[in-house]
């Protein structure tokens, strides 16, 4: 029967109000018992009601699981009521399972006790946290920041206590902060910072980060900061020799760099992470936005296909090593303005991608095209294949992948046609796969892939994925 005027307008506000309440639950649940709720994989904090419902289009849509929002926020209210672990809960998965199988339980309840019974508190599964010290205050490590301090609320597993820099002052502080507060590409930074000019140290939402230099850094047991987690973001140490000499800072026990390491293990999260011995390897790199860009794709492919050969060609935003205008540069074409070329350069994403997935080795090449973009890079993987695809099977392929296994939260599956660079900036995957840009060649053995990433967040996120995994401190969860 077909719904007149008035009829479709209740409905809209029906779902409007039911989303108002989910929204409740999710801001409850995460503040109250460290609990975060997503919903197939997408984030539900701070959205508004009008994402809400979007995101239950897109469960219909792209996750072939229709759920009604009725039914979700009922599930998450329910989940309010229950002793619950600190923990990450898909609602999504959680609505779509019980609409399935809701007669096989007499109550909500009792299907909850059965899928989640595993989270309920107990003193075994208190959150265990880690402090962390950033050392250097640039583009990845503001970002860093950003993600710890909003992150507090989710069971405070990485705590953000302590910041080194190569000087520190009152002004520099002041200047660092404004920075932190205002971003060109990732905008403003909803917080309330308090500077305490003094101490040179900073509150920012409820959250105290002492900043230091080379000559106080040795003082962070003095601050209450013991075996921290250090994230070198700086770039200037790249080896495990000049890395090591982080480990002589009082109060730290951890390294991890945010670049492409030698002599250490080179980790892309949900990929190779389970090479790291947890008790023993104390210098670690998260490999580079490229390299965790393509690797959770090739991974893909090369479990269910023989890789013969393959070209890796990624459109790179500009960096801070470029110049702004024409200069003196020590590499090749790189002095000549960011802002208005693109510059043919080099890229070790190609042998790096080997370290993390070894059989690929001797099979790949690589280069690099910076371009006047600010932010937001795009991989282009020419791969040839020993068995022949289809379109459909490779997008397929990519699209479960997404959405179920080791790399949910690395692969977000684009079906959007008008996709543009700017709009993958903020996106917590590390990979972006463009499916409708897909192509194969008649003989199905030549596939081209195109993989968006956001070389600053998404790779941020993935920093953070294995600073809580080398931490030991990842929540328990259900997706």
């Amino acid at each position: 029967m077909k719904q007149n005027y008035s009829e479709k307008l209740e409905d809209f506000i029906s779902e409007k109000k039911a989303a108002t309440k989910l929204i409740n639950s999710v801001s409850n649940l995460l503040y109250t018992k460290g609990i975060e709720l997503v919903l197939f994989r997408r984030h539900l904090i701070d959205e508004n009601v009008s994402d809400i419902l979007r995101l239950h289009q897109y469960a219909a849509n792209f996750v072939q699981k229709p759920i009604n929002i009725f039914d979700s926020a009922s599930l998450a209210a329910s989940l309010e009521d229950m002793d619950l672990a600190p923990a990450k809960i898909d609602i999504g998965k959680l609505t779509f399972e019980y609409l399935e199988q809701q007669d096989e339980f007499q109550s909500q309840k009792e299907f909850l006790n059965q899928k989640i019974g595993f989270i309920k508190n107990s003193n075994d599964k208190k959150q265990i946290s880690k402090d962390v010290v950033l050392y250097g205050f640039g583009r990845i490590g503001r970002l860093c920041a950003r993600e710890l301090i909003k992150q507090a609320g989710k069971g405070q597993q990485l705590r953000l206590k302590g910041v080194i820099v190569r000087k520190i002052d009152a002004d520099s502080l002041d200047k660092r902060c404004a920075l932190l507060r205002q971003d060109s590409v990732h905008g403003n930074f909803s917080s309330s910072i308090e500077i305490n000019y003094e101490e040179l140290s900073v509150i920012i939402n409820g959250q105290k980060i002492k900043f230091f230099d080379e000559e106080s850094k040795n003082s962070l047991t003095e601050y209450g900061i013991n075996d921290a987690l250090l994230i070198d973001n700086t770039g200037v140490f790249k080896d495990y020799e000049g890395l090591k000499q982080h480990l002589h800072i009082k109060g730290v026990s951890k390294v991890l760099l945010t670049a492409p390491g030698s002599g250490i293990p080179n980790i892309v999260y949900g990929v190779n992470q389970e090479i790291v011995n947890l008790d023993k390897d104390i210098i670690l790199s998260a490999a580079s936005c490229t390299t965790n860009a393509i690797a959770p794709i090739l991974k893909v492919i090369s479990d269910n296909n023989t890789i013969i050969k393959g070209h890796i060609e990624t459109i790179h935003a500009y960096t801070n090593d470029q110049n702004l205008l024409d200069n003196m540069h020590s590499k090749n074409r790189r002095g000549r303005s960011a802002a208005v070329n693109m510059v043919i350069t080099s890229t070790g994403a190609g042998k790096a991608v080997t370290k993390v997935i070894p059989e690929l080795s001797n099979k790949l090449t690589a280069n690099a095209i910076r371009v006047p973009t600010p932010n937001g890079s795009l991989a282009i993987i020419n791969l040839e294949l020993k068995e022949n695809m289809t379109f459909e099977s490779v997008n397929e392929l990519i699209r479960k992948a997404a959405l179920e296994g080791p790399l949910v939260n690395q692969i977000k599956f684009s079906m959007n046609p008008e996709l543009v660079s700017s709009d993958i900036i903020g996106s917590a995957g590390a990979s972006i796969f463009d499916s409708p840009a897909t192509i194969v060649s008649k003989d199905g053995k030549n596939i081209i892939l195109y993989i968006w990433y956001d070389n600053e967040f998404g790779y941020t996120k993935q920093v953070i994925r294995l600073a809580k995994y080398i931490s030991k401190v990842r929540r328990l969860h259900y997706y």
